[in-house]
């Protein structure tokens, strides 16, 4: 079979390549670009799926890159519910799921990350949901109204919990952690968004596991924790987690990161295969600003590597150096930014007040911040950028980070 040439071969259907395809077009690319993608809708905004699309605030169409007739006026096919099946970097050829042969000057792999799925007794019972895509949200929107347990505390759970309760569920988490977001944030801030959570009715539960899942007439009925609690049921979300989906990747021969999971990529997104770059879920990357190799899940990140890699493609030979952000929504009743990641951290400060809503917390580690969470002060987060990408050191000087009163400005000046 002969091969269709392509400049551009963008493979997975999220904001990595949509936005890498924009930033080929807008930076002066005039070669074919195909964009290929498994889900059935265009490239869309992820954080929606759990929020404001969950809720029935926004359309499907809402949530999108960019409106269906963009794609044409760019000049950028995409194909949706298509996968690449085989990627051969000496021919430098794919394979789609059609079985079309494509050869590509340079290409994108951004094919995202699976949810890790529980197998324990009573798995198969319906009514229990994974959170990944639109369609999953649809589905978990049709159990609004009725009593759902949620394992897990971290985004996902947390996210869903408040939107559910807004549509009038009644939910209940069970999570590992003690207390919610407690991983990534510690119990200082996790411990106010449970708060926040528990004012509006959500049942929490930590320090506790999945034991398996009871049913009758092959649905849902009852979660059984290893603490012994029976919670009723009518359905369950899990949000366990991800894992990056490298299955082409390493069947293509590419290096992976065995210690993140994920592609091996240098500084500028490169893979080992020459040509070939790594975006999103995937990418494991050398980060600039943090001095070490970094995996970062979340649409924010994907969104900016896809620009990055769009311009190293063109030649440009640009190091990522985007401090990576984060929000987070639960329902109308608090939000959160942030800027890291901070993976593991000596002190934290908190600035503002935790029980007026109004605070960031400042992660450290040997003097050095790694990572800032807001709560309604949006601005302390542009003076942790600042500090996260000189690396500085700082000394009695960092006490100011806590005193409202003080000049975050001449901090690490």
């Amino acid at each position: 079979m002969s091969a269709r040439k392509v400049e551009h071969l963008l493979i997975g259907g999220g904001l990595a390549s949509a936005n890498c395809a924009r930033w080929l077009r807008e930076s002066g690319s005039e070669g074919e670009i195909l964009l290929v993608g498994r889900e059935p809708d265009p490239p869309y905004n992820r954080p929606p799926c759990s929020k404001g699309y969950l809720q029935g605030k926004e359309s499907r169409e809402d949530t999108w890159f960019r409106p269906q007739e963009w794609w044409q006026e760019q000049q950028i096919e995409l194909r949706t519910r298509t996968s690449v099946t085989k990627l051969d970097m000496a021919t430098k050829t794919a394979t789609l799921s059609n079985k079309e042969l494509i050869a590509y000057d340079k290409a994108l792999l951004a094919t995202g990350a699976n949810v890790r799925r529980l197998n324990v007794e009573g798995c198969e019972l319906e009514g229990i949901h994974y959170l990944r895509a639109l369609g999953n949200s649809d589905a978990i929107r049709a159990e609004a109204g009725k009593r759902v347990v949620i394992i897990g505390g971290s985004y996902i759970g947390c996210e869903v919990a408040a939107s559910l309760t807004k549509l009038g569920s009644s939910c209940t988490i069970v999570m590992q952690e003690a207390v919610t977001l407690e991983r990534g944030f510690g119990a200082q801030a996790g411990r106010f968004f449970q708060e926040r959570l528990k004012e509006h009715g959500v049942e929490v539960h930590g320090e506790d596991e999945l034991e398996r899942f009871e049913g009758a007439d092959g649905r849902v009925s009852v979660v059984v924790t290893k603490a012994g609690l029976r919670l009723p049921a009518d359905a369950v979300v899990i949000g366990a987690g991800v894992m990056p989906d490298t299955t082409l990747a390493r069947a293509a021969g590419l290096e992976l990161d065995q210690e993140r999971g994920g592609v091996l990529c240098d500084g500028q997104l490169r893979t080992s295969a020459p040509g070939v770059w790594a975006a999103g879920d995937i990418a494991s990357y050398d980060s600039v600003i943090h001095g070490e190799r970094l995996r970062v899940e979340h649409w924010d990140v994907a969104f900016n590597q896809g620009k990055t890699a769009a311009l190293n493609m063109l030649g440009q030979d640009k190091p990522h150096d985007i401090v990576p952000y984060f929000f987070s929504d639960l329902a109308d009743w608090a939000s959160l930014e942030y800027v890291g990641p901070a993976r593991d951290w000596d002190e934290e400060i908190v600035r503002g007040s935790l029980a007026e809503g109004n605070f960031s917390v400042w992660y450290l580690k040997e003097g050095r911040v790694l990572g800032a969470l807001s709560v309604e002060r949006s601005e302390d987060l542009e003076h942790a950028r600042r500090l996260l990408t000189t690396g500085k050191v700082l000394g009695e000087e960092r006490a100011a980070l806590g005193d409202s009163d003080s000049e975050l400005e001449t901090v690490g000046a």
